[in-house]
């Protein structure tokens, strides 16, 4: 969703625009950029790209709640939640830039379709390579597949607790119309982000940060890339 500035006051603006340069700073700083391959960058700026064009591709009716994918699964899994992070910040800034957005709420935007669903990808992630087998399927389902749809759900709930805080629309409203809208996409979020990141392992496998060879295929040498 885009949410647009005139939902929220001024002071909640600032706050969430200085919340939102705090979060790319961090990411930015835990960035190395000098020592990123050439093909790790190819795959960024590539992946901004792809993720600008899905995001043009949305649909609504009413302001503020605008429906598209979100791809923060696939950029977590391929570049890490620190480039993924500002990867998203891009393509914010692209959607804005082509009048699709906000320019003084990108703040609070970043926090909730950018932040939210990266964390819960990120956390999905760290939960599975400790508690769950080292194996293919695994990564894609629970990786990919399951982190990407409950990633755009919790981005369509924070969001819909942002604006139902601050009065955009009713309580009853957002839960009885809004919020089950997200629900559904989510399942298309989940089978794009497992079938993107099932097709980038095999045939692109050095773009996929979080993917390792010798752990997940173990009949496999851990150098290929």
């Amino acid at each position: 969703m885009h949410m647009p500035a005139a939902f929220f006051p001024e002071w909640f603006l600032w706050l969430s625009s200085g919340l939102a340069l705090l979060g790319l700073g961090a990411a930015a700083w835990r960035t190395d950029w000098r020592r990123q391959p050439v093909h790790a960058l190819n795959g960024w700026l590539g992946a901004v790209v792809l993720m600008m064009l899905l995001w043009l591709l949305n649909g609504g009716v009413r302001t503020g709640q605008t429906y598209h994918l979100l791809g923060a699964t696939i950029l977590t899994l391929m570049m890490g939640p620190w480039l993924a992070l500002q990867a998203l910040a891009v393509v914010m800034a692209g959607v804005a830039w082509a009048g699709l957005g906000d320019w003084a709420a990108l703040g609070v935007n970043w926090l909730t379709m950018a932040l939210v669903p990266v964390t819960v990808s990120s956390v999905f992630l760290r939960a599975a390579q400790r508690w769950l087998p080292a194996h293919f399927f695994i990564y894609i389902f629970v990786n990919a597949f399951l982190a990407g749809g409950a990633s755009l759900f919790a981005a369509g709930l924070a969001g819909v607790l942002v604006m139902g805080g601050f009065g955009a629309y009713p309580w009853d409203e957002l839960f009885a119309e809004t919020l089950p809208y997200y629900f559904l996409l989510s399942w298309s979020e989940a089978f794009t982000s497992g079938l993107m990141m099932a097709v980038l392992t095999v045939y692109r496998p050095a773009w996929v940060a979080s993917f390792d060879d010798s752990r997940y295929l173990n009949d496999k040498p851990a150098g290929r890339r």
